[in-house]
């Protein structure tokens, strides 16, 4: 904004919203700031209505006929499509299974197979862990496998890349800062070296406009629990160019990714396309759950979702930083608009404490460690005055040293 807004001008804005009216499509409990959807995202009220369907109906009375009178077994790829979209994949590329751990472990594998003689895979240091786990878990199946890290071995990921490198396993959106990758940049970087590149959108998917075939993206893994409102635990997904699929090989060859699951047959033949890239049976509760968040995101115009999201966080930057002066906190996220997802951190010397103050009033997000306090906005159903007020909150905590009770020092199991 031009100027320090007023509570006037936070009501406009509110009021002028295109995405307003989505907002009463999730259960959002009364009282409750809600700036953690990118860690785990709110029920709509349609899952309550499609996961008794699923219980009662399909599994409860019609039973495995299920599979086939209620579309169980087609549901990965519908879903996928549903979801490409969202993500710029077209038709056939996007499947949803599995969870995103072993969908890197698919990806990181399949692309060092399409680059044989080479042994390099690139990874960014402060990548989300399990990113990096399972990059070194492809690395101990590859004898002769070298993990570089950016942060590590050179300060860029691009100064990481040579001719031996096969795979490049990169972020869209930086978990901890919010710190928004230049997609199809970096991937024409990483091609001219002959690499191939693995995006992981966990963050950026139905948090902003992603364009993996217009990038010429190889592969790209997510979660659907974040922006995307799947629920605790549902199913992620992974896309594959269609050029790859066809030599691509999925190093999990379970059933549901055979060419003829259901001829039992003794070997292995994998389908030849996307549908290769699923492993084994899915969660179709889960999926049930998924299929109905996505009815709402089948209407979202996601240049007008990135318009608000940008607003709202710059908004609570300017704020936070105004309101919260003097208070030890330091901005940790761009400010740079475009380099910036939909989500702000700061740091504070008692992150974790602050937040769990925070918490207790209402206002809910999370903490990372060691210093970092993440604040996530999901534009469907986050308005300017949960921001002002969020921040209203903040400044009280920090005031009144609510923070320092000795209770919101004890460390929860989950942060």
């Amino acid at each position: 904004m031009s100027h320090f807004p007023d509570l006037a001008a936070i009501d406009a804005l509110d009021r002028a919203d295109p995405l307003r009216r989505m907002r009463d499509r999730f259960a959002m409990p009364e009282g409750v700031i809600y700036l953690d959807g990118n860690s785990l995202g709110p029920a709509s009220h349609a899952v309550f209505h499609e996961l008794e369907q699923a219980a009662r109906h399909e599994w409860g009375h019609d039973l495995i006929r299920s599979w086939n009178t209620a579309g169980w077994f087609e549901m990965p790829l519908e879903l996928g499509d549903r979801i490409g979209r969202l993500v710029g994949a077209g038709p056939s590329q996007t499947v949803v299974a599995d969870t995103t751990s072993v969908n890197i472990f698919k990806a990181l594998h399949a692309a060092m197979g399409l680059r044989a003689g080479r042994n390099v895979i690139v990874a960014e240091g402060g990548s989300f862990p399990t990113d990096l786990y399972m990059a070194e878990g492809v690395a101990s199946t590859r004898p002769g496998t070298e993990l570089r890290l950016e942060g590590v071995d050179a300060e860029a990921i691009e100064d990481l890349i040579d001719e031996r490198v096969g795979v490049v396993l990169v972020n869209h959106v930086d978990y901890k800062s919010g710190r928004l990758r230049d997609m199809a940049a970096l991937t024409q970087k990483i091609h001219a070296a002959g690499a191939l590149a693995v995006w992981d959108l966990c963050h950026s998917a139905g948090a902003l406009p992603v364009d993996l075939d217009g990038a010429k993206a190889d592969f790209a893994v997510g979660c659907t629990y974040k922006y995307l409102n799947g629920g605790p635990g549902a199913p992620a997904f992974i896309y594959v160019a269609t050029r790859h699929q066809a030599a691509a090989q999925n190093p999990l060859s379970g059933w549901w990714g055979h060419a003829r699951p259901f001829a039992f047959e003794q070997h292995y033949a994998g389908h030849v396309g996307i549908r290769r890239f699923q492993c084994g049976t899915q969660p179709i509760l889960s999926m049930r759950a998924l299929k109905a968040a996505l009815v709402t995101w089948d209407e979202v115009d996601m240049a007008a979702l990135r318009a608000k999201s940008v607003a709202l966080t710059g908004l609570f930057i300017e704020l936070v930083e105004t309101r919260c002066a003097g208070f030890g906190l330091a901005l940790e996220s761009p400010r740079d608009d475009a380099e910036r997802g939909s989500q702000v951190s700061f740091a504070h010397e008692n992150a974790y404490e602050v937040m769990q103050a925070l918490i207790a009033r209402g206002v809910i997000g999370d903490f990372r460690a060691p210093s970092t306090m993440r604040f996530g906005f999901a534009p469907l159903y986050l308005g300017y005055r949960d921001v002002w007020n969020a921040v209203e909150i903040m400044q009280d905590v920090f005031s009144a040293g609510a923070w320092q009770d000795p209770r919101f020092a004890v460390k929860a199991a989950v942060t």
